[in-house]
């Protein structure tokens, strides 16, 4: 028991003894921040409901009488186009959830725009935002590193199978 107890005390005060004689070492690097740029974006998002947008979860409750059910989480993945027509060139998609939380169709929704042709090949935008007239732009990858911004909205089509929606980003990035 008492070799335990020295062996212990040994140890401590060796332990504090390494801490005591060793340095932080960090080699700082001047920051050279790259410049600005301000893109503005115009796409529009098709949604087809039970193909593109399909309902996760909804809670059980009987008493709404609203047209989009309280409570609902919905995943989405909907082509993005350069027009509102059905042929028209997709440049992308959207990815992402959406809960509807409010008995007027309001949402918040997490969703991520990836483009995969043309300049920003390979880039998306986040956003994370309720569904108001415009979205918050929270980031961003490729060559919308530290994106932030604001996406603006216009619905062109709104039916029991499709949605078309109109956009108009505004983002800042480096």
């Amino acid at each position: 028991m008492r070799g335990t107890l020295m062996l212990s005390w040994i140890l401590i005060i060796c332990l504090s003894q390494v801490a005591v004689q060793s340095e932080y070492y960090s080699k700082s690097r001047p920051y050279h921040p790259r410049p600005s740029k301000v893109t503005n974006l115009h796409f529009f998002m098709h949604e087809h409901t039970g193909v593109t947008a399909v309902v996760l979860t909804q809670a059980n409750i009987t008493s709404n009488n609203s047209s989009v059910p309280f409570a609902t989480l919905v995943a989405v993945n909907d082509p993005l186009r350069t027009g509102p027509e059905p042929d028209s060139e997709v440049i992308g998609n959207v990815q992402g959830i959406s809960l509807l939380a409010g008995s007027n169709a309001s949402s918040t929704q997490y969703i991520e725009f990836g483009f995969n042709t043309g300049k920003f090949n390979g880039s998306s935008l986040s956003v994370f935002s309720r569904g108001e007239p415009g979205l918050a732009v929270v980031g961003g990858r490729g060559r919308f590193m530290m994106a932030k911004g604001t996406a603006l909205f216009n619905p062109i089509l709104i039916n029991a199978t499709n949605v078309i929606m109109e956009f108009n980003f505004t983002v800042v990035h480096y």
